[in-house]
C-alpha cells in the first residue's frame, strides 16, 4: 500500500517532466519579425544525420510562403531576434535559417536539407497546421512533422513515422525535390554555437559550408 501511495505522489511529476514546454510569444514580436523572402513559394525538410552510423536524429520544416517559418519540433535551436510559439520560429531570414543549419551541423552530425517547391496555398495551410499543432514532446519531432505535411493536398504518401530518415526517404520522392548536404567540425558539445551565433554572426556565417 505505501508503494502504490508513493508512486501515485510520483506520477504527476514523471508526466510533468514527459509535457513539452510551451512557448508563446507576444503578438507584437512576431508580427514585427515576419519575414518575406521574395522567392517563390516551398517547403524544405532539414534531417540530422549521425555522421558515423547514419541515423537520423531530428527533422525540422522551412515553411515558405507569405512569410519564412521554421517548424523545429521538440528543438533546442533558438536566437533572441526569432520570436517562438510552440516550435513554430518566426522571423527566418537567411541569416537566421543559415543558423539553424550551423547548430545542428557538427563533427558528429551532417544535417540533409531537401527542398521542394509548392503552392501559395499548399505552404498556407502546411504554416497554419504548424502553428495549430502545439509544443511537441521530445523524440517526436518526426511524427508532428510527417503529421503535419500528409494533411496538406500534394503529400499524401507521407508516412506516418517516429523516424527521421523514413521521413526523409518519402519526402524525396516527391515531385522537384533537390537536396544539399552541410558538414561542419563544431565538437559534439555545441552549446557554444548559440552564443556565437548572437555575439559573432559573421563568425558564425562562415563555418558553414556544404
Amino acid at each position: 500500500m505505501r508503494l502504490l501511495k508513493i508512486i501515485c505522489l510520483l506520477a504527476p511529476l514523471a508526466l510533468a517532466a514527459c509535457a513539452p514546454k510551451s512557448v508563446y510569444a507576444p503578438d507584437d514580436e512576431v508580427r514585427k519579425a515576419a519575414f518575406v523572402s521574395g522567392e517563390a513559394p516551398s517547403v524544405t525538410l532539414y534531417t540530422v544525420i549521425r555522421k558515423a552510423t547514419g541515423a537520423g536524429g531530428h527533422s525540422g520544416l522551412l515553411i515558405d510562403g507569405t512569410q519564412r517559418v521554421m517548424f523545429d519540433p521538440a528543438g533546442s535551436w533558438y536566437h533572441p531576434s526569432v520570436p517562438e510559439r510552440n516550435d513554430v520560429h518566426y522571423g527566418i531570414t537567411e541569416r537566421m535559417r543559415k543558423f539553424y543549419i550551423d547548430y545542428h551541423a557538427r563533427e558528429t552530425w551532417d544535417v540533409l536539407e531537401q527542398k521542394i517547391p509548392v503552392t501559395l496555398e499548399q505552404a498556407e495551410m502546411l504554416r497554419a497546421r504548424a502553428e495549430s499543432y502545439g509544443a511537441v514532446r521530445k523524440m517526436y519531432c518526426s511524427s508532428s512533422t510527417s503529421s503535419i505535411l500528409r494533411g496538406v493536398p500534394g503529400f499524401e504518401s507521407i508516412p506516418a513515422t517516429m523516424s527521421p530518415l523514413r521521413l526523409s526517404k518519402a519526402f524525396r520522392k516527391l515531385p522537384g525535390e533537390t537536396e544539399k548536404l552541410y558538414h561542419d567540425g563544431d565538437p559534439e558539445n555545441n552549446t557554444g554555437v548559440l552564443m556565437t551565433q548572437i555575439e559573432y554572426p559573421n563568425a558564425a556565417l562562415a563555418r558553414i559550408r556544404n
